[in-house]
């Protein structure tokens, strides 16, 4: 495997001094070794993928030097746009350097969310006419690699490093985002979920937050045909829940949303005030981090979701931190679309599973429920 050290103090040597990106978990070791090891002119942890390839354009604007961009494949989708229409020698020919995790590459088991996309990691790249090499896991190998990407950067083209599991050695994060709240965000799922309606739904987001609503329906006996787990599309959870809402005014219907996916697409909040659902809560467990893929930071405790969500014309929008307060919060709520931030400490158990249901499985048992 390769050192985080090696491989980002390799491309430091040949200039490649600017990294901006999503983290992954495949890439978390080195995520990890960046955010301890550059400062913030050096470092932006992005909202999403397609803003970390601007931010990377805009410091080879700046200072003529290339910029890399983090990723897990996923935010390849993200990162389309930008790639094409403004890094691309046919455009602005801006040189760039891509660092990609290959979740869900073929042959490989994993989640049934990446399974698409790993398929299509490389045809992506190849459409885009971009050159890539799979870095390998042994270093004299991928210094070479890295050399003749660097060669490719020179000839202002975008050059892709495509990672696979356990490319890396281990790097453990220590700049931590502190504890500064008592509640789990387990904990505060497994309140707000025992306080909803019998003909309630959720719509939850990508990672732990899933994961956790999962495991309290098992824990209490419950089946899971009111949760619909968005274990992929991160950040859309909100437009989700969004349609049924506005589909099915009569019931209520709750997103259990994350800082990291909210912040990745906030527009959508907008489109949601906008449309005025009064059937709509929409619930931020905010732990300033991406904790499902090694914690790397985010905006999340450093601005104001509240103010935001009220400035697109939520009808109510508050904060918690503790138990009592998001007890008093709930029995509070009236109509939406309501925004409630509940601000949690990072982290989950580390026995905690995934669902056991397939995504297809999800969709016709909450399918169903709506019908009733």
């Amino acid at each position: 495997m390769i050192s985080p050290k090696l491989f980002i103090d390799t491309l430091v040597a040949h200039g490649v001094e600017f990294y901006a990106g999503v983290p992954d978990s495949l890439l978390k070791n080195v995520c990890a070794y960046i955010t301890d090891n550059l400062d913030e002119r050096h470092h932006i942890i992005a909202a999403n993928e397609g803003g970390a390839v601007a931010l990377a354009a805009g410091y080879h604007l700046a200072t003529g030097k290339v910029g890399c961009v983090y990723m897990q494949n996923s935010g390849e989708g993200n990162a389309v746009n930008p790639l094409a229409s403004l890094v691309d020698g046919d455009v602005y020919n801006i040189p760039l350097l891509l660092v990609i995790g290959w979740r869900g590459r073929p042959g490989v088991h994993d989640e049934p969310q990446h399974v698409k996309q790993g398929k299509v990691t490389t045809g992506l790249l190849n459409v885009m006419g971009i050159n890539y090499d799979v870095l390998s896991k042994e270093e004299s190998t991928a210094v070479k690699q890295i050399d003749k990407a660097v060669a490719a950067l020179r000839r202002n083209e975008v050059y892709a490093l495509v990672v696979e599991k356990d490319t890396f050695d281990g790097y453990t994060l220590q700049s931590n985002v502190s504890d500064t709240y008592s509640m789990s965000r387990e904990e505060a799922i497994r309140t707000v979920a025992a306080s909803i309606p019998a003909d309630a739904v959720i719509v939850s987001t990508t990672g732990m937050i899933s994961r956790e609503l999962f495991e309290y329906r098992t824990a209490m006996g419950q089946n899971h045909e009111r949760d619909f787990l968005t274990v992929g599309s991160m950040g859309h959870a909100s437009q989700i829940a969004l349609g049924i809402a506005l589909a099915q005014p009569n019931r209520r219907v709750y997103c259990f949303d994350g800082d990291g996916a909210s912040i990745m697409h906030m527009g959508n909040m907008a489109i949601v005030g906008s449309k005025a659902p009064g059937n709509l809560i929409h619930i931020v467990f905010n732990n300033g981090a991406h904790d499902s893929v090694g914690g790397q930071p985010t905006v999340g405790y450093e601005i104001d979701l509240v103010g935001v969500a009220r400035a697109v014309r939520y009808r109510n929008a508050t904060t918690v931190t503790d138990k009592a307060g998001l007890e008093k919060a709930l029995a509070d709520l009236d109509c939406g679309p309501a925004l409630l931030e509940v601000r949690v400490k990072k982290g989950n158990r580390k026995d905690l599973g995934r669902p056991t249901s397939t995504p297809k499985q999800n969709k016709e048992a909450l399918m169903a429920f709506l019908q009733k």
